[in-house]
């Protein structure tokens, strides 16, 4: 009897995986806007946060560390730095509210007004829209003399037309704010208005149509077609004319210095004027942050509610 053996099996070893080799390419496109935002966005922010941690003097090459006393100091009743912070960021909060619901408003309105097949619809776009090409110096300087407490153009006109005396307008609390709000929707509604026009020309027609021939009048096609399709258009408007909004400084700058009594003074100005004009740096850089830690939560409270209602009004 004779037992065959069977035959070793021979195993071979898989071929190694070639290495697959990263591409540098994309990583060199994105190298001169990456050292731009180190050094001028990461490098600022750090920065900045270092200052307001320690006691900051041009004069004195030690800078004591203080930890979160600047900081502290913005909730410590009683201290300039609280009193003038919050009284700031409150008259800005004001003009926000005030300013944001008019230019959605009237952008929205002159939108609709200069869609339809009008005469002269071009000129009368491009003069609603020329406002926003000047410098916030020369809406500035215009808006303090249109106010002007004697020889502004509207007092005037108001003696003129009615022979009542002169408004102190620019020192007045509560009407200080006119020019400021007017001015600024004057400035700046010709944008929404375009993004308006742009989302406005994008709405079929044919839905117009469908709801005219169910009897719907024009208020209705308003509110159940164009105003849910313009959702996420007014998202837009709505967010970046707050941001845009609680950034107010150069207007109360130029309109009314902060007057007064700082009633108009923005918190961006009331900064301004701790760091630079008060030499308080590491003060300063502290009310920065924490308006900058308001102004990230606020943004994130926005987009949360109104994507919810825009995917609710998709859905």
């Amino acid at each position: 009897m004779t037992i065959t053996q069977a035959p070793a099996r021979t195993t071979t070893a898989p071929a190694p995986t070639p290495r697959r080799r990263v591409p540098l390419e994309p990583y060199l496109y994105l190298l001169p806007h990456a050292v731009l935002f180190f050094l001028f966005t990461v490098y600022p922010i750090g920065y900045g946060l270092y200052i307001s941690l320690h006691r900051w003097d041009l004069l004195n090459p030690v800078k004591t560390f203080v930890g979160s006393e600047f900081y502290r100091n913005l909730f410590t009743p009683g201290t300039p730095q609280a009193d003038f912070f919050w009284k700031t960021l409150w008259n800005t909060t004001f003009f926000t509210i005030v300013s944001v619901p008019l230019l959605l408003i009237a952008a929205l309105g002159l939108a609709l007004l200069l869609h339809r097949p009008i005469f002269g619809r071009t000129f009368f776009r491009a003069v609603f829209f020329m406002p926003g090409i000047l410098t916030v110096s020369v809406m500035g300087i215009l808006w303090r003399w249109m106010f002007d407490n004697q020889i502004g153009l509207v007092n005037a006109a108001r003696m003129v037309l009615a022979s009542a005396p002169p408004i102190p307008w620019l020192s007045t609390e509560g009407l200080a704010w006119v020019p400021i709000v007017v001015g600024t929707v004057w400035w700046t509604v010709g944008f929404n208005m375009t993004l308006y026009l742009a989302a406005l020309g994008n709405v079929p027609v044919s839905l117009y149509e469908a709801a005219s021939l169910d009897g719907a009048t024009p208020w209705q096609s308003l509110r159940f077609i164009t105003i849910p399709l313009l959702a996420p258009v007014t998202l837009f408007v709505f967010v970046t004319t707050a941001l845009a909004s609680f950034q107010l400084f150069g207007q109360s700058l130029l309109i009314t210095n902060g007057g007064p009594s700082r009633s108009t003074q923005s918190v961006i100005q009331y900064i301004t004027e701790e760091g630079f004009t008060n030499a308080q740096y590491s003060s300063a850089a502290a009310m920065g942050f924490a308006f900058g830690l308001i102004m990230l939560i606020f943004t994130a409270a926005q987009f949360g509610l109104m994507a919810r209602d825009v995917k609710g009004d998709e859905g």
